[in-house]
């Protein structure tokens, strides 16, 4: 059914590009325990970020504007886009897409009969329940059970 895990298959004989490997079934739900807090990280950061933009425009918007306080927000924001940064480089290097931050959106890239899909999860689901064709995205999520 699914691919074993991680296993080396040639990404132009599957047609997608830019995939070395692909995961199984067991071995992508084993990386949701790594992915979790990970997830859950960059949603935090990304709302720090915003509120960080907001602040910001209030601070240059003030009648007397403290440039050492502008600073100091500028600079907290760069430090939490940088974990940003490494946060999404570690998911990237573990071969699984992040397609949506907010909701905690991944696919795992997966092989059904010699077959690229995609095994899709969000964040708060448990166990990876889901998949799509390369080209259908979340909208075209089924179950794994209808998985031929």
């Amino acid at each position: 059914m699914l691919a074993a895990a991680r296993s080396r298959v040639q990404p132009e004989a599957c047609e997608n590009p830019g995939v070395s490997s692909y995961y199984d079934i067991d071995t992508a739900n084993a990386r949701l325990a790594e992915l979790r807090p990970l997830l859950a990280a960059l949603r935090v950061a990304r709302d720090e970020v915003a509120a960080g933009q907001l602040r910001l425009a209030q601070l240059h918007a003030a009648d007397e504007a403290d440039p050492a306080l502008i600073a100091r927000e500028q600079e907290g924001m760069t430090i939490t886009v940088k974990s940003m940064e490494r946060a999404v480089v570690q998911i990237d290097a573990w071969g699984v897409t992040l397609r949506d931050i907010g909701s905690g959106l991944v696919d795992f890239p997966a092989l059904v009969n010699g077959r690229p899909v995609w095994l899709c999860w969000k964040l708060g689901e448990g166990d990876i329940a889901y998949w799509h064709e390369l080209d259908a995205g979340i909208a075209g999520r089924k179950r794994l059970i209808e998985l031929e």
